[in-house]
């Protein structure tokens, strides 16, 4: 990152952090270099790129403008969330311990449980904004602590400062995937967390038409770990990849603005809605874990999860009839989403998990996009609607 940036503001690094014009032709955005290979002047004399998986400068804009946005030093990027996921676990060897929160992705549950256990990784799930209970399941062979925070999709806030205190005392990394706060919200560096997670492919990216994922910290033994785990593997992304991430983080201080704002007003339009039985949202007062997110992060966030009164067989009902929000994986773009937990994000969770975490049938999570807000609360109104006929359902 050039020193102009180090103490720029966010939305002044989020433009310009990592990202010098060419040298060559002055252009502004950062080129997508279509090359695997680089030409040497000599055997291993080169311009700091040999072979595009183990370095490419696209890349390298992007793991930067990823570290400053952080706080951190360093940034590693790959092919998918799961895959930083994946590298940051592969650090570990059999026998070694992993403490994780019980609300989280279902693909980073099926990657602990299906996989990795398999290799001789022990996890145990608990609920990690009760900090007791995480100091109760550490281990001496625990190595790891893995936290999302604001949880998925339950939106329970853990306190990383407290987190970090424990894993500290453990002796174990302090990971947090921060990928539904961004670092617009929150820096978990900055409160103790030894790594940072992201799926790139959500609010980073911003625009749904990319998939990637990234670590960032600030220990230099971590990032030779990570660094050499990340060339060997090669689950890295491409250029044009690592430009579309670009290209959205220049936006996410705005974006995050409007999806936190929409968020709010949505979550308290259907508090107040009569067929409605529950709302998570940290921005709420009646949210259990208000006051820490107040405290930890800017802004709330633009992830709701409910529940209707009516139980599965409604929630199906309802989130086949929206029109602005549409039904589908994923989540974090300029345009809202509606989806079922149960059956789609965290269908791999087996379901007695799933409940004990609160994770119901009948949950359903919003995206909340960047549209005009009156046009997403009438859509949820006139969906909730026709979720009470059962032709309703596609």
């Amino acid at each position: 990152m050039p020193d102009t940036f180090e103490k720029a503001r966010f939305a002044t690094k989020a433009v310009h952090a990592g990202q010098p014009p060419d040298p060559t032709t002055g252009a502004i955005m950062t080129p997508v270099y279509l090359t695997s290979t680089y030409v040497q002047e000599a055997p291993d004399v080169h311009k700091g790129f040999d072979y595009a998986r183990s370095n490419h400068p696209t890349r390298l804009a992007l793991e930067r403008n990823l570290a400053a946005l952080e706080e951190g030093s360093w940034g590693l990027c790959f092919g998918s969330g799961s895959a930083a996921t994946h590298a940051v676990v592969t650090m570990l060897s059999a026998g070694d311990h992993v403490v994780a929160c019980n609300d989280l992705y279902g693909g980073t549950y099926r990657l602990f449980t299906k996989v990795m256990e398999r290799f001789g990784l022990k996890f145990t799930f608990v609920s990690t904004y009760d900090v007791a209970a995480v100091e109760k399941a550490m281990t001496p062979q625990t190595k790891l602590l893995w936290v999302e925070t604001p949880s998925n999709p339950m939106l329970l806030v853990s306190d990383i400062k407290e987190l970090a205190r424990v894993a500290k005392a453990k002796g174990a990394l302090l990971a947090v995937d921060n990928t539904f706060a961004t670092p617009f919200l929150q820096q978990p560096l900055t409160l103790g967390a030894d790594l940072v997670v992201h799926s790139t492919t959500k609010y980073l990216g911003g625009h749904s038409d990319v998939v990637g994922g990234a670590v960032v910290g600030r220990d230099k033994a971590l990032f030779d770990k990570l660094k050499f785990i990340q060339n060997a593997v090669g689950a890295v992304p491409g250029p044009l990849d690592c430009f579309l991430v670009l290209r959205g983080t220049k936006t996410l201080a705005i974006r995050m603005e409007k999806h936190c704002a929409n968020a709010l007003k949505v979550a308290r339009h259907l508090v107040e809605h009569p067929e409605v039985a529950l709302v998570h949202y940290p921005g709420l007062p009646i949210h259990k874990h208000h006051n820490l997110a107040r405290a930890q992060m800017r802004l709330a966030g633009g992830m709701i999860s409910f529940e209707l009164k009516g139980g599965l067989e409604r929630a199906r009902r309802m989130a086949s009839s929206t029109k602005v929000f549409s039904l589908a994986e994923s989540l974090g773009g300029v345009e809202s989403l509606i989806g079922h937990p149960a059956t789609m994000t965290h269908a791999s969770i087996p379901r007695e998990e799933r409940m004990k975490a609160g994770l119901t049938d009948g949950l359903l999570r919003l995206s909340v996009g960047i549209e005009d807000v009156e046009d997403l609360t009438a859509d949820l109104d006139q969906a909730i609607l026709r979720s009470l006929e059962p032709q309703a359902a596609v």
